[in-house]
């Protein structure tokens, strides 16, 4: 789950990271109310699950009230990168000398916390040079770690002391959220030499989110998603056009990954999770065939708790009722995988030894 600026800077406040005064809104009316409790000037800033707002015109300068009658149903109404906005976000100006970069995630290879942090700020971080990183475990960021990012940057006097408790209070949140990122960008250098988070980005794993019942408010889900959890298992929309079927979320993610190097576009993670049944999964693939978009299914099964024949069945009885019409590439290994292989054979799914053959034989189908 991915939350927006105004939200991840709900949960930064509760932690006491510094933030300039701001309002969100989804309607002209709350923005005007909230321009005269804020006081101008400000920026209107789109709130949405992507970057690249300000190229986009997503972030305005606002002066005056007419200002804001112009800018804010212009920046309402924009999309980016195929993103409508889910609210509006008016925020007090900065006054800054500097911009920073600071983040950490969740490095799953090396089961650990990393923290990037540049004195360039702003921009992709892929694109800065100037990059510290830090691998720092599971646990808080200790003082020890913390003053070394801030002398590596070059920071001195108030500005290192407020950098260091930032970073510190960013690692209590994400140890304590079970977030994958947490991310500041920018963290600014005020004039006074303060530090100020302009901007941040939120992003926890679905499957920790039931520990964490004060997340719940910032889950969206579409009729689908919620069709589909009341079901008992996982699907999340995405914008590809091939599903993707897995039981694990982490063997659906590493098949989302794979897909997406090898040149596919993922239309939805679907975990079946380990108590599919016969039933269940047939639900997933009636959900499946309503997304328009989707133009083929690739499966990736490991018969542990759940018999891959189980999920062969599924998959008849939806070409049986006429459910389904769509090629599937499946790469099923485990228990009974043998056996259900010998169902599915002559059927529309095709089996495969390897995911990657799975993943490659996909591509190319749906492009056909």
């Amino acid at each position: 789950m991915q939350l927006l600026e105004f939200q991840a800077k709900e949960i930064f406040r509760q932690y006491g990271i510094n933030l300039l005064p701001s309002k969100s809104s989804t309607n002209i009316e709350d923005g005007r109310k909230h321009a005269q409790e804020l006081g101008f000037p400000f920026v209107i800033k789109i709130q949405v699950p992507v970057g690249g707002r300000g190229k986009a015109g997503g972030i305005q300068k606002c002066q005056n009230m007419d200002e804001l009658d112009l800018k804010y149903p212009q920046v309402m109404d924009l999309k980016i990168k195929g993103e409508k906005a889910r609210a509006i976000l008016l925020e007090k100006m900065a006054d800054i000398k500097q911009e920073l970069y600071l983040s950490l995630f969740l490095n799953r290879s090396k089961r650990c916390y990393t923290i990037i942090a540049s004195n360039e700020g702003g921009v992709e971080i892929e694109s800065v040079k100037s990059q510290i990183i830090k691998e720092v475990g599971l646990g808080e960021v200790s003082d020890e770690i913390a003053n070394e990012v801030a002398k590596e940057m070059g920071l001195q006097g108030k500005t290192a002391d407020g950098f260091i408790d930032t970073l510190k209070k960013l690692s209590k949140i994400t140890i304590e959220k079970e977030a994958e990122l947490v991310e500041i960008n920018p963290l600014a250098i005020m004039q006074d030499d303060s530090i100020m988070a302009l901007d941040g980005k939120f992003v926890t794993d679905d499957n920790s989110n039931f520990r964490h019942p004060e997340l719940e408010k910032y889950q969206e889900k579409t009729a689908i998603e919620e069709r589909a959890e009341k079901s008992g298992f996982s699907l999340v929309e995405l914008d590809g056009d091939i599903a993707v079927v897995g039981n694990g979320a982490g063997l659906v993610m590493s098949t989302l990954d794979m897909l997406s190097d090898n040149g596919g576009k993922p239309a939805c993670f679907l975990d079946v999770g380990g108590g599919a049944t016969t039933e269940s999964v047939y639900e997933a693939l009636t959900l499946i065939s309503k997304l328009d978009r989707v133009k083929g299914i690739l499966v990736n099964l490991y018969g542990g708790i759940v018999k891959t024949t189980v999920v062969a069945e599924a998959f008849l009885k939806a070409y049986e009722d006429n459910l389904i019409d769509l090629p599937v590439f499946s790469r099923l290994k485990g228990t009974e995988s043998e056996k259900a292989k010998e169902m599915l054979q002559g059927s529309r799914t095709k089996i495969f030894d390897t995911v990657e053959e799975a993943i490659n034989a996909a591509v190319m189908g749906v492009k056909k």
